[in-house]
């Protein structure tokens, strides 16, 4: 049942990545208990590369793999991704203020509103990170690859542990770097600007791997995919009816948010779309010099908006956070983009599992068709 060539590829969006978690559950049920992944290529960005990750580790059984982010991802916690101790957190406000004022040659730890060394610990206690090339050597996948920003170089690094068949690539703006995937891998795609610290991998510091990332279907052609899975965590636009007012602080980063996770990928899956009409046009000898493939893609979207969902379970979210938002103008009835970035809730994220769930429900048809074709 294993599609040769076919590349799942798992958007960021913080906390949002539980509903894919519940598209995964769906699709899961497709299989046997004891079957590998259906994906050969896994890539992911920022909260979607830890689940990809996952995914990886257990790609010899891929239900097991998504049950244990089922389980994580049911049971999760604020505090399991950042500190949210109100004296801790007083502690890093103070350290980022008294900072400004240190002389450029001293040591400075990286500027960041939140401080995620739970994530990190959290990251080493339970991802098996040994198991991907054993799964890589047995076959059940061919390459794993996350995405980074180089804070340096203003690249999109996409760092890939494959089998060693696939070369590393540059083009403008972005390359692949075959290495071994590890923790800081995982810290260093999900380090959202401000909001997290960057994370130094060798010599440079990289951050959240949506900023740079101009083509996010680059890694998995790349790797060799001819058909392309993609769970987005772009939420339906709605435009509002209430007068036009002057956008405050909070509306502008949730645009800023949106913009990095959302609108590079949809560019990305119409400028594709675009070559695939042309090559259609094209007689298959004059298709071979020009070294292109048509490449079949599926996109999961979810059906309702994540603001509303994270609004109606403000109040979960620990006193410090909600003390934080408030200094940013967040408050409950905001519907603020940014609290459902960073809600790290059970309440939360378990409605965010069912409605992933759901929705992969209610197209399971055609995404059997797609994987199986």
């Amino acid at each position: 049942m294993k599609t040769k060539s076919c590349a799942l590829i798992l958007t960021g969006g913080g906390a949002r990545a539980a509903y894919q978690v519940g598209v995964l559950k769906a699709i899961a049920e497709l299989y046997p208990r004891n079957h590998h992944t259906p994906f050969n290529i896994l890539c992911g960005t920022s909260a979607g590369g830890i689940n990809i990750t996952a995914l990886a580790v257990y790609a010899s059984c891929f239900r097991l793999g998504v049950k244990k982010l089922d389980f994580m991802w049911r049971n999760f916690h604020t505090d399991q991704v950042y500190q949210t101790d109100m004296l801790k957190l007083s502690r890093k406000m103070l350290a980022n203020l008294f900072s400004s004022f240190q002389a450029d040659y001293a040591y400075k730890p990286g500027f960041s509103l939140l401080d995620n060394s739970p994530l990190r610990e959290l990251l080493n206690r339970h991802m098996e990170f040994e198991r991907i090339d054993r799964n890589i050597l047995a076959g059940a996948i061919n390459a794993l690859a996350i995405t980074a920003s180089d804070y340096s170089t203003g690249d999109s690094i996409s760092f890939f542990q494959s089998d060693g068949t696939q070369p590393a690539w540059q083009r403008a703006r972005r390359k692949g770097v075959s290495t071994v995937i590890n923790a800081e891998h995982l810290l260093a795609t999900s380090a959202i600007p401000l909001l997290f610290p960057p994370c130094q991998i060798g010599q440079d510091y990289f951050g959240d791997g949506s900023i740079h990332q101009l083509s996010p279907l680059s890694p998995a052609i790349h790797l060799g995919a001819k058909k392309i899975l993609v769970i987005s965590l772009e939420q339906p636009r709605i435009r509002a009816n209430a007068p036009r007012h002057i956008p405050n602080i909070s509306e502008i980063s949730g645009h800023l948010l949106d913009t990095i996770f959302t609108d590079t990928l949809n560019s990305d899956l119409e400028r594709m779309n675009r070559i695939n009409s042309t090559l259609t046009l094209l007689a298959q000898h004059q298709q071979h010099p020009m070294q292109l493939n048509t490449i079949e893609s599926y996109v999961i979207k979810p059906s309702q908006g994540f603001n509303q969902l994270a609004d109606k379970h403000y109040d979960s979210l620990p006193l410090s956070v909600k003390l934080l938002l408030r200094s940013l103008g967040i408050k409950k009835g905001s519907q603020s983009t940014l609290a459902s970035y960073l809600m790290f809730e059970q309440n939360y994220t378990r409605e965010l599992l069912q409605l992933g769930y759901q929705d992969a429900q209610n197209q399971l048809n055609s995404i059997q068709d797609f994987l199986l074709d």
